[in-house]
């Protein structure tokens, strides 16, 4: 339990004041032995321990008044989980909002949403709070935003479900760094989240610096949890993994293929899967047993004069809407053209057949291999990728280069024989190292980047690649593979679109088994020069929260939540016309894993930290803390009233009386 008003429980010493005031009473008159009374008071012996516990009850039913008044006046809190422990009164309160796409899950006896019950449940509690000030960190932005009042939580305009993860370290981090830029006194900070392993990601380093930066704050910080851990039930989900347009005789089709899942895994399924191609629709029933089906290339004729569009793909609405729709955009295909430069003019055999060699049979691709003093004459807009095997470009190929990138474009880095000072973004080649005996990959990430795994869910054989020879990298990277002691093998530089991708070693026999083994060389290039081909045509799939990055683009809607505000296009589910592109959001695919965290897990990371956490369930409203002082005031009446009753003389009896 706690108070709204706790410094005036100061005043519970009052309910002393009964037990001083009897014992005065007792002490009021001097006793004087008198033996003509020892026979009286030895007579009323008999009835004197009843006074006595009458006494003790008339003292006790005074003290309980005097203390449930005060009560009354502190306004207790009380819940049936939860008591606010803020009640003292903070001078901040963060609230950081989880709006991932899985915050759209609905309980199968309710319509709202963990989201929308989540929201309603803050504002409830925390209207109740005292606090000078209310900040708002939301997942999709993670940008503080000060409100008026708690009660702007569930209308405000950062409210709203998206179809991007969330980041709870990030989220964090913003946290920490608007109690430190602000200077603030007291903060409590509450966390609205469903626990998915892939928005709270339990193995990022930063949480125990963030830990030990949350107990320096002198001014005392405590944390609050409300969690909707439950998992999905009843639910399908559908994901298109791969689009093409064909010509098919006179006609064209578009070939879609995609994969179903479900929260059953056994049991038999018969789902109506509804295609929308520009208000065109058509219905396909598709039956099947297990957790999950992979259908693929499945042909929907389209008008062969429509070379570019957008579509959707849709089931049948349940407990999880966010993966119900799933929109894509088509046009006609980007020749897939690769450029490699190297000093001499001269590519090893290897990268050429990597990247000549199409993975589609209806593509060609077309590789042309050039020297860095030729960058100028290039037609950019032809190409996807530059794989770039020399030193790093200097000033006006770096400008060349950028351009390339933030249009779309996908550079691929080798290592030089002989590393310069030349950076690419703040990223430099050091120097060589030779190992006595081939190294093997140490670790490597299997779920993003080029080496990821297969669309059927198989792992590229990169733990097979033996290096004999790598290049050391500086600058600011992400790892996606690496050796012994953390040596970068593939990393990925920062980019708002198109890809900056380095490899630190060379498809060469003295360097590694790149070439021999050459399914994972093979399988990096033509991702690479896929994902280039397909952001820089005129349509393109992305992921929300992909584009976020550039504000100056201009956003319009054509299909997708007609409730999305224009401001956060990037982060939700939709097709939009951005700067005469057609592009389809989706929600990322760790949103789609529904993994719940432990809660013990949940618990770890807050080790040291003042904590409470409570978990709930989407459409529950039982209050999380409510104000009990009318139960106090309604005791302090029944205390009162049977002091009364205890106050009652005793009836003398006048039978017999004579006159």
């Amino acid at each position: 339990m706690s108070f709204l008003e706790p410094l005036l429980l100061f005043a519970l010493p009052i309910c002393a004041a009964p037990i001083i005031i009897h014992l005065i009473n007792q002490r009021r008159f001097h006793t004087i032995e008198w033996g003509a009374m020892q026979f009286l008071l030895s007579a009323n012996r008999m009835a004197q321990g009843y006074s006595r516990i009458r006494r003790w009850l008339i003292l006790l039913c005074r003290t309980l008044a005097v203390a449930a008044l005060v009560f009354v006046i502190g306004r207790p809190l009380a819940s049936g989980w939860l008591g606010i422990a803020s009640g003292n009164g903070s001078d901040t309160t963060i609230i950081i909002v989880d709006r991932s796409a899985s915050m759209q899950q609905r309980n199968a006896a309710a319509a709202m949403s963990k989201l929308d019950t989540g929201l309603k449940q803050l504002s409830n509690a925390l209207g109740l709070v005292n606090s000078k000030r209310w900040v708002l960190i939301d997942s999709a932005t993670a940008l503080p935003q000060e409100l008026e009042s708690p009660d702007q939580l569930p209308e405000t305009i950062a409210s709203n479900p998206v179809s991007s993860s969330a980041h709870l370290p990030t989220l964090m981090q913003a946290a920490h760094d608007y109690i430190s830029a602000n200077r603030t006194g007291p903060a409590e900070i509450w966390i609205l989240s469903d626990l998915r392993s892939n928005d709270w990601d339990a193995e990022d380093g930063r949480w125990q610096t963030l830990r030990d930066s949350f107990l320096e704050f002198k001014q005392g910080i405590r944390f609050h949890l409300l969690a909707y851990p439950e998992p999905t039930k009843d639910n399908l989900g559908v994901r298109v993994t791969n689009l093409r347009r064909r010509t098919a005789g006179d006609g064209a089709e578009l070939l879609i293929s995609l994969d179903l899942t479900s929260s059953d895994e056994e049991g038999k399924k018969e789902v109506p899967l509804r295609f929308d191609i520009q208000g065109a629709t058509t219905e396909h029933v598709v039956q099947w047993e297990g957790p999950r089906l992979e259908l693929r290339d499945y042909a929907i004729p389209i008008d062969p004069t429509l070379e570019q569009g957008w579509g959707s793909v849709s089931l049948p609405a349940d407990a999880y809407p966010a993966d119900d729709d799933f929109y894509f955009v088509f046009a006609k295909p980007m020749p897939r053209k690769a450029v490699i430069v190297t000093d001499t003019g001269n590519a090893s055999q290897p990268l050429r057949l990597s990247a000549g060699l199409s993975s589609d049979a209806n593509q060609t691709n077309q590789v042309d291999v050039i020297r860095p003093s030729q960058l100028a004459g290039l037609p950019w807009e032809e190409i996807a990728l530059v794989i770039w095997q020399t030193n790093l470009p200097d000033s006006a190929g770096n400008a060349l280069l950028d351009a390339f990138v933030e249009s779309g474009g996908h550079v691929l880095f080798l290592p030089p024989d002989a590393p310069n000072a030349n950076t690419f973004r703040d990223v430099a080649w050091t120097s060589w190292k030779e190992t006595e005996s081939p190294l093997a990959i140490e670790s490597w990430r299997s779920d993003e980047g080029l080496w990821a795994r297969t669309q059927s869910g198989d792992a590229l054989p990169v733990g097979q690649l033996q290096i004999r020879r790598y290049c050391e990298l500086t600058g600011e990277l992400t790892r996606l593979a690496w050796l012994h002691e953390g040596a970068n093998l593939l990393a990925r530089a920062p980019s708002a679109r198109g890809g900056v991708w380095f490899l630190a070693t060379t498809p060469e026999i003295s360097d590694s088994s790149l070439a021999r083994d050459g399914v994972v060389l093979y399988a990096m290039i033509q991702r690479a020069l896929a994902a280039g081909a397909a952001e820089r045509g005129d349509s393109q799939n992305v992921m929300a929260g992909e584009l976020a990055g550039d504000g100056n683009l201009a956003w319009q809607e054509l299909a997708g939540s007609q409730s999305a505000l224009s401001s956060e296009y990037p982060y939700v589910a939709g097709v939009y016309e951005v700067d005469e592109r057609t592009v389809a959001v989706n929600r990322t695919e760790a949103e789609d894993q529904g993994e719940v965290l432990a809660l013990e897990r949940v618990d770890g990371l807050f080790q040291g930290l003042r904590f409470d956490r409570v978990s709930d369930s989407a459409g529950d409203m039982t209050a999380l803390a409510r104000e009990i002082w009318r139960l106090f005031l309604i005791l302090m009446m029944i205390a009162l009233f049977l002091e009364a009753i205890l106050c009652i003389p005793k009836r003398t009896s006048t039978a017999g009386k004579l006159v």
